[in-house]
């Protein structure tokens, strides 16, 4: 074997020796680099997504609906105190920040961490828009099913909560987009049901249970057919 032979070897010995030697530090590094990332991530949404506030704001009971703990497929309506506002347009903005910030557990979220409302319009007609930031499109689970779990909680919360809100229409930075995550149509408008005629279709039904709203704490609310877009 020659001497340069002889060298490299032992060049490159040594640099296995030295990276195992470094490896768990290096891995530490990353880690701890990662973690910085995620914390100021964390802060600069907390500075973006500023908490909304108005004067007439009072503490109420709020059905918001994330996926359930029993079922991943499902909705469950899970009731909450949040301060909300007498104003429509204000209350929803209220409730979609607390949609994406209050989930109970990571389990159960329907929105991404990340995902920011950008906007939220009410129109004469009922019609409800929500502009939210690119991360709803980027970082919700692709699929149908994850997708319409996604609006439909978005839907099912403001319908509960928000009496002048008839329709939907989600925006993703102030655009329209064909779909959510590549699946789910976002050209159209989803149905949004007020309480009161939740209510009504409640009593309507010969076998419907009783319920009292705010005072039912949790209920498990299946997805076997989506809520399709109206064009």
């Amino acid at each position: 074997m020659s001497r340069g032979l002889k060298t490299t070897i032992a060049i490159l010995s040594m640099l296995v020796v030295f990276g195992l030697i470094t490896l768990p530090s290096l891995r530490h590094a990353v880690q701890r680099i990662s973690a910085t990332q995620r914390t100021e991530e964390q802060a600069r949404r907390d500075v973006m997504q500023v908490p909304v506030s108005t004067p007439t704001d009072v503490r109420v009971k709020a059905q918001m609906y994330w996926l359930s703990t029993a079922s991943p497929v499902s909705l469950e309506a899970t009731t909450i105190e949040l301060p909300l506002s007498a104003d429509p347009g204000e209350r929803s903005k209220q409730l979609l920040v607390a949609l994406i910030a209050n989930a109970p557990s990571a389990s159960q979220r329907t929105l991404p961490p990340d995902a920011l409302l950008l906007a939220f319009y009410l129109q004469p007609d009922g019609t409800g828009i929500a502009d939210f930031s690119d991360a709803l499109s980027a970082e919700t689970p692709s699929g149908i099913q994850s997708e319409q779990l996604a609006v439909d909680s978005i839907a099912r919360t403001l319908g509960a909560n928000v009496n002048k809100i008839r329709q939907l229409k989600i925006l993703i930075h102030g655009q329209e987009t064909d779909t959510l995550a590549g699946h789910l149509d976002l050209s159209g408008l989803f149905p949004v049901s007020s309480p009161s005629a939740a209510a009504a279709s409640d009593s309507s039904a010969p076998d419907a249970p009783v319920t009292t709203g705010a005072v039912q704490m949790t209920t498990t609310m299946p997805v076997p057919a989506p809520l399709a877009p109206m064009k």
